[in-house]
């Protein structure tokens, strides 16, 4: 994964599948229009505004609640490079990595970045950049097989890539 930059959009503790995506959009089979409704129940704003690169950073357990991949898919289609959080939830973290979105846990480091600040993120180097607070918070690097999975898009394509 290269270094990408972009706004944070940051969430609390608990943030779960259901606000992520709400069930009673899960009928429309159309990724990008279900992208859409990405967060709406917790802030009708982000899927309005939130910008291409854009990063969701958030408290504890984010991604709790309902195992539904939808959740990190619809992040992902709408163009978030990556998901931070001070821990995620198992299966969203799973389904995160599955889908190729990275999932970067960072502990309590997480305090340090707030919304409408602005990142520079490298996943395989293990640094974050509050590029307007002049910090940088260094953080375990993915393990190498997940960076290779994110790198080729997810589980899918990694597997037809290695055959």
């Amino acid at each position: 994964m290269r270094k990408k930059a972009g706004n944070v959009w940051r969430y609390g503790h608990h943030v779960d599948t259901d606000v992520i995506i709400p069930a009673r959009y899960l009928n429309i089979a159309d990724h990008h229009e279900l992208a859409e409704h990405a967060m709406e129940d917790i802030d009708a704003d982000f899927a309005k505004q939130a910008r291409t690169g854009d990063y969701i950073v958030a408290g504890k357990n984010f991604g709790c609640g309902s195992s539904r991949e939808h959740a990190p898919l619809v992040l992902k289609v709408r163009g978030v490079p990556a998901v931070i959080a001070d821990s995620f939830a198992r299966i969203f973290y799973r389904n995160a990595i599955n889908i190729g979105l990275p999932a970067m846990e960072i502990g309590e480091e997480v305090e340090k970045i707030e919304d409408g600040d602005t990142l520079e993120v490298d996943a395989a180097k293990g640094e974050i950049k509050i590029t307007n607070k002049n910090i940088t918070i260094a953080t375990k690097p993915l393990p190498g097989f997940i960076q290779e999975i994110t790198k080729a898009g997810g589980l899918i394509n990694y597997v037809k890539g290695k055959n």
